[in-house]
């Protein structure tokens, strides 16, 4: 049965090559002071930077700029981000990237005026906002995390070993976000194909949980052969416009909030996989697809029936005259076919993780209760031999 849900998504997007323009309609919203977030550098050398910052002088922002976000950012980091935002008394955070810069934004945005240490508030009690929350907008430069269009903000605390995602309310959402597919084209390679696969991790952390006839598994469905068909495309050209601006799209609905409506939803993937990022700074989407084959066939025999659908609506598998467990198992043999095709990483071992570093994992690993299976200790500590 459906569960109960209300649903919201107040983020207003703007899509295609000439889409940044519309910055101009959305920054007479904002106050004077605009806070600058990204990355290492790379906007600047594609362009985009500057095409940004004539936008930003055209309209009479002040700009505060807080570059050097990293891949996985830090608490460290927040808290500086959050003594900028406080200090210039910023009226809108403007992140100019990927997830990471996007989910900085995000946490700094409910944290400058937080009174409390927004780890301990936010990230260890997970408890709601109750302070002014500084608006965001997002330009898009990196597919991958739907930070676009959502609450999710993911902090990693070096100290603790611990990285560890709040979705917040859909006040915390960003307020617009410009999507320009051709902003991807300059990423590189080894980037490119994580942000792919870390897509398809979020369709499977919704769909994989639950066994009724549910319209938001259609939709999933949809999406993952959308997204097989244009990553195909997208690995030999990477220039090939139809398919990264699809792909651009499905990431967005992939995790927009709304394919998990009336789901209980899994999330352990994402639990191993952000455990294994505190502790070697891997990046995210390739410690997913290093994981998750050996936990799907972990859990397969806990959720067969989706498992044997899922194989047959997404990979064409032929059911006849088969089990149940034969036809999801050639399913799984399918994707893990399709993660060596599009070059992701295939083990723990390639990301840096040796054996002794497993107990330590699976003590940064959470555990979820929404999938098939609630895994033990043992079973975590299991699964990431079976990554090595």
């Amino acid at each position: 049965m459906l569960g109960n849900f209300s649903y919201s998504n107040p983020t207003k997007l703007y899509f295609g090559e000439d889409s940044l323009k519309f910055l101009n309609e959305e920054l007479p919203k904002y106050g004077k002071n605009i806070m600058l977030t990204y990355g290492g550098g790379s906007i600047k050398k594609n362009g985009i930077y500057d095409q940004v910052v004539e936008i930003l002088k055209a309209n009479g922002k002040n700009i505060f700029e807080d570059p050097g976000v990293m891949p996985n950012p830090t608490v460290q980091k927040l808290y500086e981000g959050c003594r900028i935002a406080k200090e210039n008394k910023v009226d809108l955070i403007l992140a100019v990237g990927g997830g990471s810069t996007i989910d900085y934004s995000k946490a700094v945005s409910v944290s400058a005026y937080c009174e409390d240490d927004p780890w301990e508030k936010y990230y260890l009690r997970f408890e709601d906002v109750d302070n002014p929350i500084i608006p965001v907008g997002a330009v898009l430069t990196m597919v991958g995390t739907g930070s676009e269009m959502n609450g999710g903000a993911v902090i990693t605390n070096r100290e603790s070993k611990l990285k560890i995602g709040h979705v917040f309310g859909e006040n915390v959402f960003p307020k617009f976000a410009i999507l320009n597919p051709t902003f991807t084209f300059t990423l590189p390679d080894y980037q490119m194909k994580a942000g792919f696969f870390d897509i398809m991790s979020h369709i499977l952390e919704q769909y994989f949980s639950g066994e009724d006839d549910n319209t938001s598994d259609y939709i999933s469905e949809g999406l993952l052969r959308s997204l097989i068909h244009s990553t195909r495309i997208a690995v030999k050209n990477p220039r090939d416009y139809e398919a990264r601006s699809n792909i651009m799209w499905i990431a967005t609905w992939a995790l927009n909030t709304l394919i998990a409506q009336g789901k209980a939803t899994d999330w352990e993937v994402h639990m191993l996989g952000q455990a294994v990022g505190a502790h070697t700074n891997a990046t995210h989407g390739m410690t997913l697809s290093a994981v998750s084959m050996p936990y799907y066939r972990h859990i397969m025999k806990y959720g067969l029936q989706k498992f044997r659908r899922y194989a047959v609506n997404v990979w064409n598998v032929d059911p006849e005259g088969k089990t149940a467990g034969q036809v999801a198992e050639e399913g799984l043999a399918a994707m893990e076919d399709y993660m060596k095709e599009i070059g992701v990483v295939m083990n723990l071992t390639e990301l840096g993780v040796t054996e002794d570093m497993i107990p330590g994992l699976v003590e940064s690993t959470l555990i979820m209760e929404g999938g098939y299976k609630v895994l033990t200790k043992d079973e975590i500590a299991e699964i990431f031999r079976q990554s090595l």
